[in-house]
């Protein structure tokens, strides 16, 4: 079984791989600083987009978007905005999306994209 850090990061890949496939262009992952933590930045066009990932193994606790909160979407806006002028990206649009990944046992991973989040 993973831990819960490994079975992040597992879904992390994922995520990313299947947004490559969809035309995005990853351009960064993992990104701390001392207000937090972006899971994923990539580009969409010409769209900034921050990208927050929730993987479960079950929808026993709910559905892996449910975990996205008000709080946790104010957040990421103000990450969001630290990471754009971290980067230099200041005339960038930017764009808040979630992904959605169950990596039950035994079964092929399950992965939902919402753009737009917040």
């Amino acid at each position: 079984m993973r831990s819960k850090e490994e079975l992040g990061r597992a879904g992390e890949a994922l995520a990313a791989e299947f947004l490559e496939r969809r035309g995005f262009e990853m351009i960064d992952a993992n990104w701390r600083c001392p207000s937090g933590e972006i899971d994923l930045v990539a580009l969409d066009g010409e769209i900034l987009v921050i990208i927050e990932v929730k993987t479960r193994r079950s929808l026993r606790y709910g559905h892996p978007f449910e975990a996205i909160t008000e709080s946790k979407l104010h957040r990421l806006r103000t990450l969001a905005v630290l990471w754009a002028r971290h980067h230099g990206f200041f005339t960038a649009r930017l764009r808040l999306d979630a992904v959605a990944v169950l990596l039950a046992q035994g079964a092929e991973p399950k992965i939902e994209h919402l753009r737009g989040v917040g």
